[in-house]
């Protein structure tokens, strides 16, 4: 079940022995520094704590006074987190990966320790995967959108093309009935897909090549995880 923190790039498409076309999306997927191990004799469960890319730090100035830099940047908390695993500077992004499968026993787990670096050569081709990503927000919609709704009639003359209609009975029980699906905020939600295939490895490059497509925009981070 290990996994590692990438990067979205993108979708393009490569070509198989037998000549056929297949969608991949591009995951660029460097070294990912272990920051934590969770021990399953102790909690129950055996993960790793992965970090990606680097955040930044307050500066020190030439009268000895710390200058902070604009934007996002790691408290002192982070920074001593980090220090424990051999990082001058904390990773941007950190996530928790687990190493053993829920209800198998069998499965044998990983050995790693902090300090450790997980590369993209964990996996192979053919590797069947699942990929965890924030999809891409769009703002307020509609139900037609949000819900996929049909709609009223666009003739005999409606003018309600877009709308949900009624949404709650009257007399009983006089509400409307938790989980009503509404307008509101569509995406930007964690979202999983499985069942995946690795198509091809450029360790190299840290490229990790995945049949189809992965939720998110471009750019966005995606943890990438062996599925049994």
């Amino acid at each position: 079940m290990i996994g590692m923190i990438g990067k979205k790039l993108g979708m393009t498409q490569i070509f198989n022995e037998q000549g056929q076309q297949i969608p991949v999306t591009v995951i660029e997927a460097v070294p990912n520094p272990v920051l934590g191990v969770t021990d399953k004799a102790k909690v129950g469960h055996a993960s790793l704590q992965l970090g990606y890319g680097t955040s930044r730090i307050r500066r020190a100035s030439a009268k000895g006074e710390g200058k902070n830099p604009k934007g996002h940047r790691a408290n002192k908390a982070a920074i001593g987190h980090a220090k424990k695993a051999g990082l001058d500077a904390p990773p941007r992004v950190v996530r928790s990966v687990r190493l053993d499968e829920p209800g198998n026993a069998k499965i044998e787990i990983p050995s790693y320790a902090i300090g450790d670096v997980i590369k993209c050569d964990i996996f192979a081709p053919g590797d069947a995967v699942k990929v965890t990503g924030t999809t891409k927000g769009r703002g307020f919609q509609g139900v037609v959108k949000r819900h996929g709704f049909g709609g009223g009639p666009n003739t005999h003359g409606n003018t309600k093309h877009r709308r949900p209609g009624s949404i709650g009975p009257g007399t009983d029980p006089s509400r409307v009935i938790k989980g009503k699906k509404m307008p509101g905020h569509y995406g930007a939600e964690q979202h999983t897909q499985t069942h995946l295939r690795i198509e091809k490895i450029d360790a190299d490059r840290n490229l990790i090549y995945i049949r189809g497509s992965v939720a998110g925009p471009t750019g966005g981070v995606v943890v990438v995880r062996k599925q049994a």
